[in-house]
């Protein structure tokens, strides 16, 4: 693996490191302890940061490559969703809009199988980078709500601060069903750009 690479694989890794220290508290019996915030929010800001900067390293060391191309999604892939599970398992995002991410993401793996068989790694386009971006702010917004909670009395969470509380969860489900709105659109993108590629091969 090159350098890019070996950033990439880094979100793989703190990907399950975020799914287990969410819920590690509530499964020994303790709630959701304050300790888990900070830890919680470094894991999410070091993986947003190394798919920012992994491409960058690429592009400047001259890595780029077909396994990059396919290596770098794939690790996106697997941060959002354990975000989104994790918050969905919560109760703060609903389960309904989780199951079309789910199954744009893994269509869109089969779109890029099929993809390979014509000798074509497609990466990230455009409208899936429109799509991360907002992953990171419905997943920053989710993160904020369950921190709030965290830090205050578990059975009487945000009820200092309802307004505010109502407010937040209302700016993250608009950016929640935005953010499947534009993954729907995204899939529709990369089925057009497979069309493209067959009816250029036919």
């Amino acid at each position: 693996m090159r350098v890019a690479d070996k950033i990439t694989a880094v979100r793989i890794l703190l990907a399950p490191v975020f799914f287990f220290v969410y819920f590690l508290p509530r499964y020994a019996g303790g709630g959701f302890a304050p300790w888990t915030v900070p830890v919680l929010w470094i894991i999410f800001v070091i993986s947003e940061i190394t798919d920012m900067i992994d491409g960058m390293v690429a592009r400047k060391r001259g890595e780029v490559s077909d396994f990059g191309k396919l290596f770098d999604p794939f690790a996106d892939t697997l941060v959002q969703l354990s975000y989104f599970l994790c918050f969905v398992l919560e109760g703060i995002l609903p389960a309904f809009l989780f199951l079309v991410v789910l199954y744009r993401e893994f269509s869109i793996l089969f779109v890029r199988n099929l993809m390979l068989r014509k000798g074509i790694a497609m990466g990230a386009r455009i409208t899936g980078k429109i799509k991360t971006v907002a992953y990171i702010v419905t997943g920053a917004g989710a993160l904020l709500m369950s921190s709030l909670s965290r830090m205050g009395d578990p059975g009487e969470a945000f009820s200092a601060a309802a307004p505010v509380h109502r407010i937040l969860y209302g700016a993250v489900m608009a950016a929640f069903i935005l953010s499947v709105l534009l993954s729907v659109l995204s899939f529709a993108d990369y089925i057009r750009a497979y069309r493209r590629v067959e009816a250029a091969s036919s």
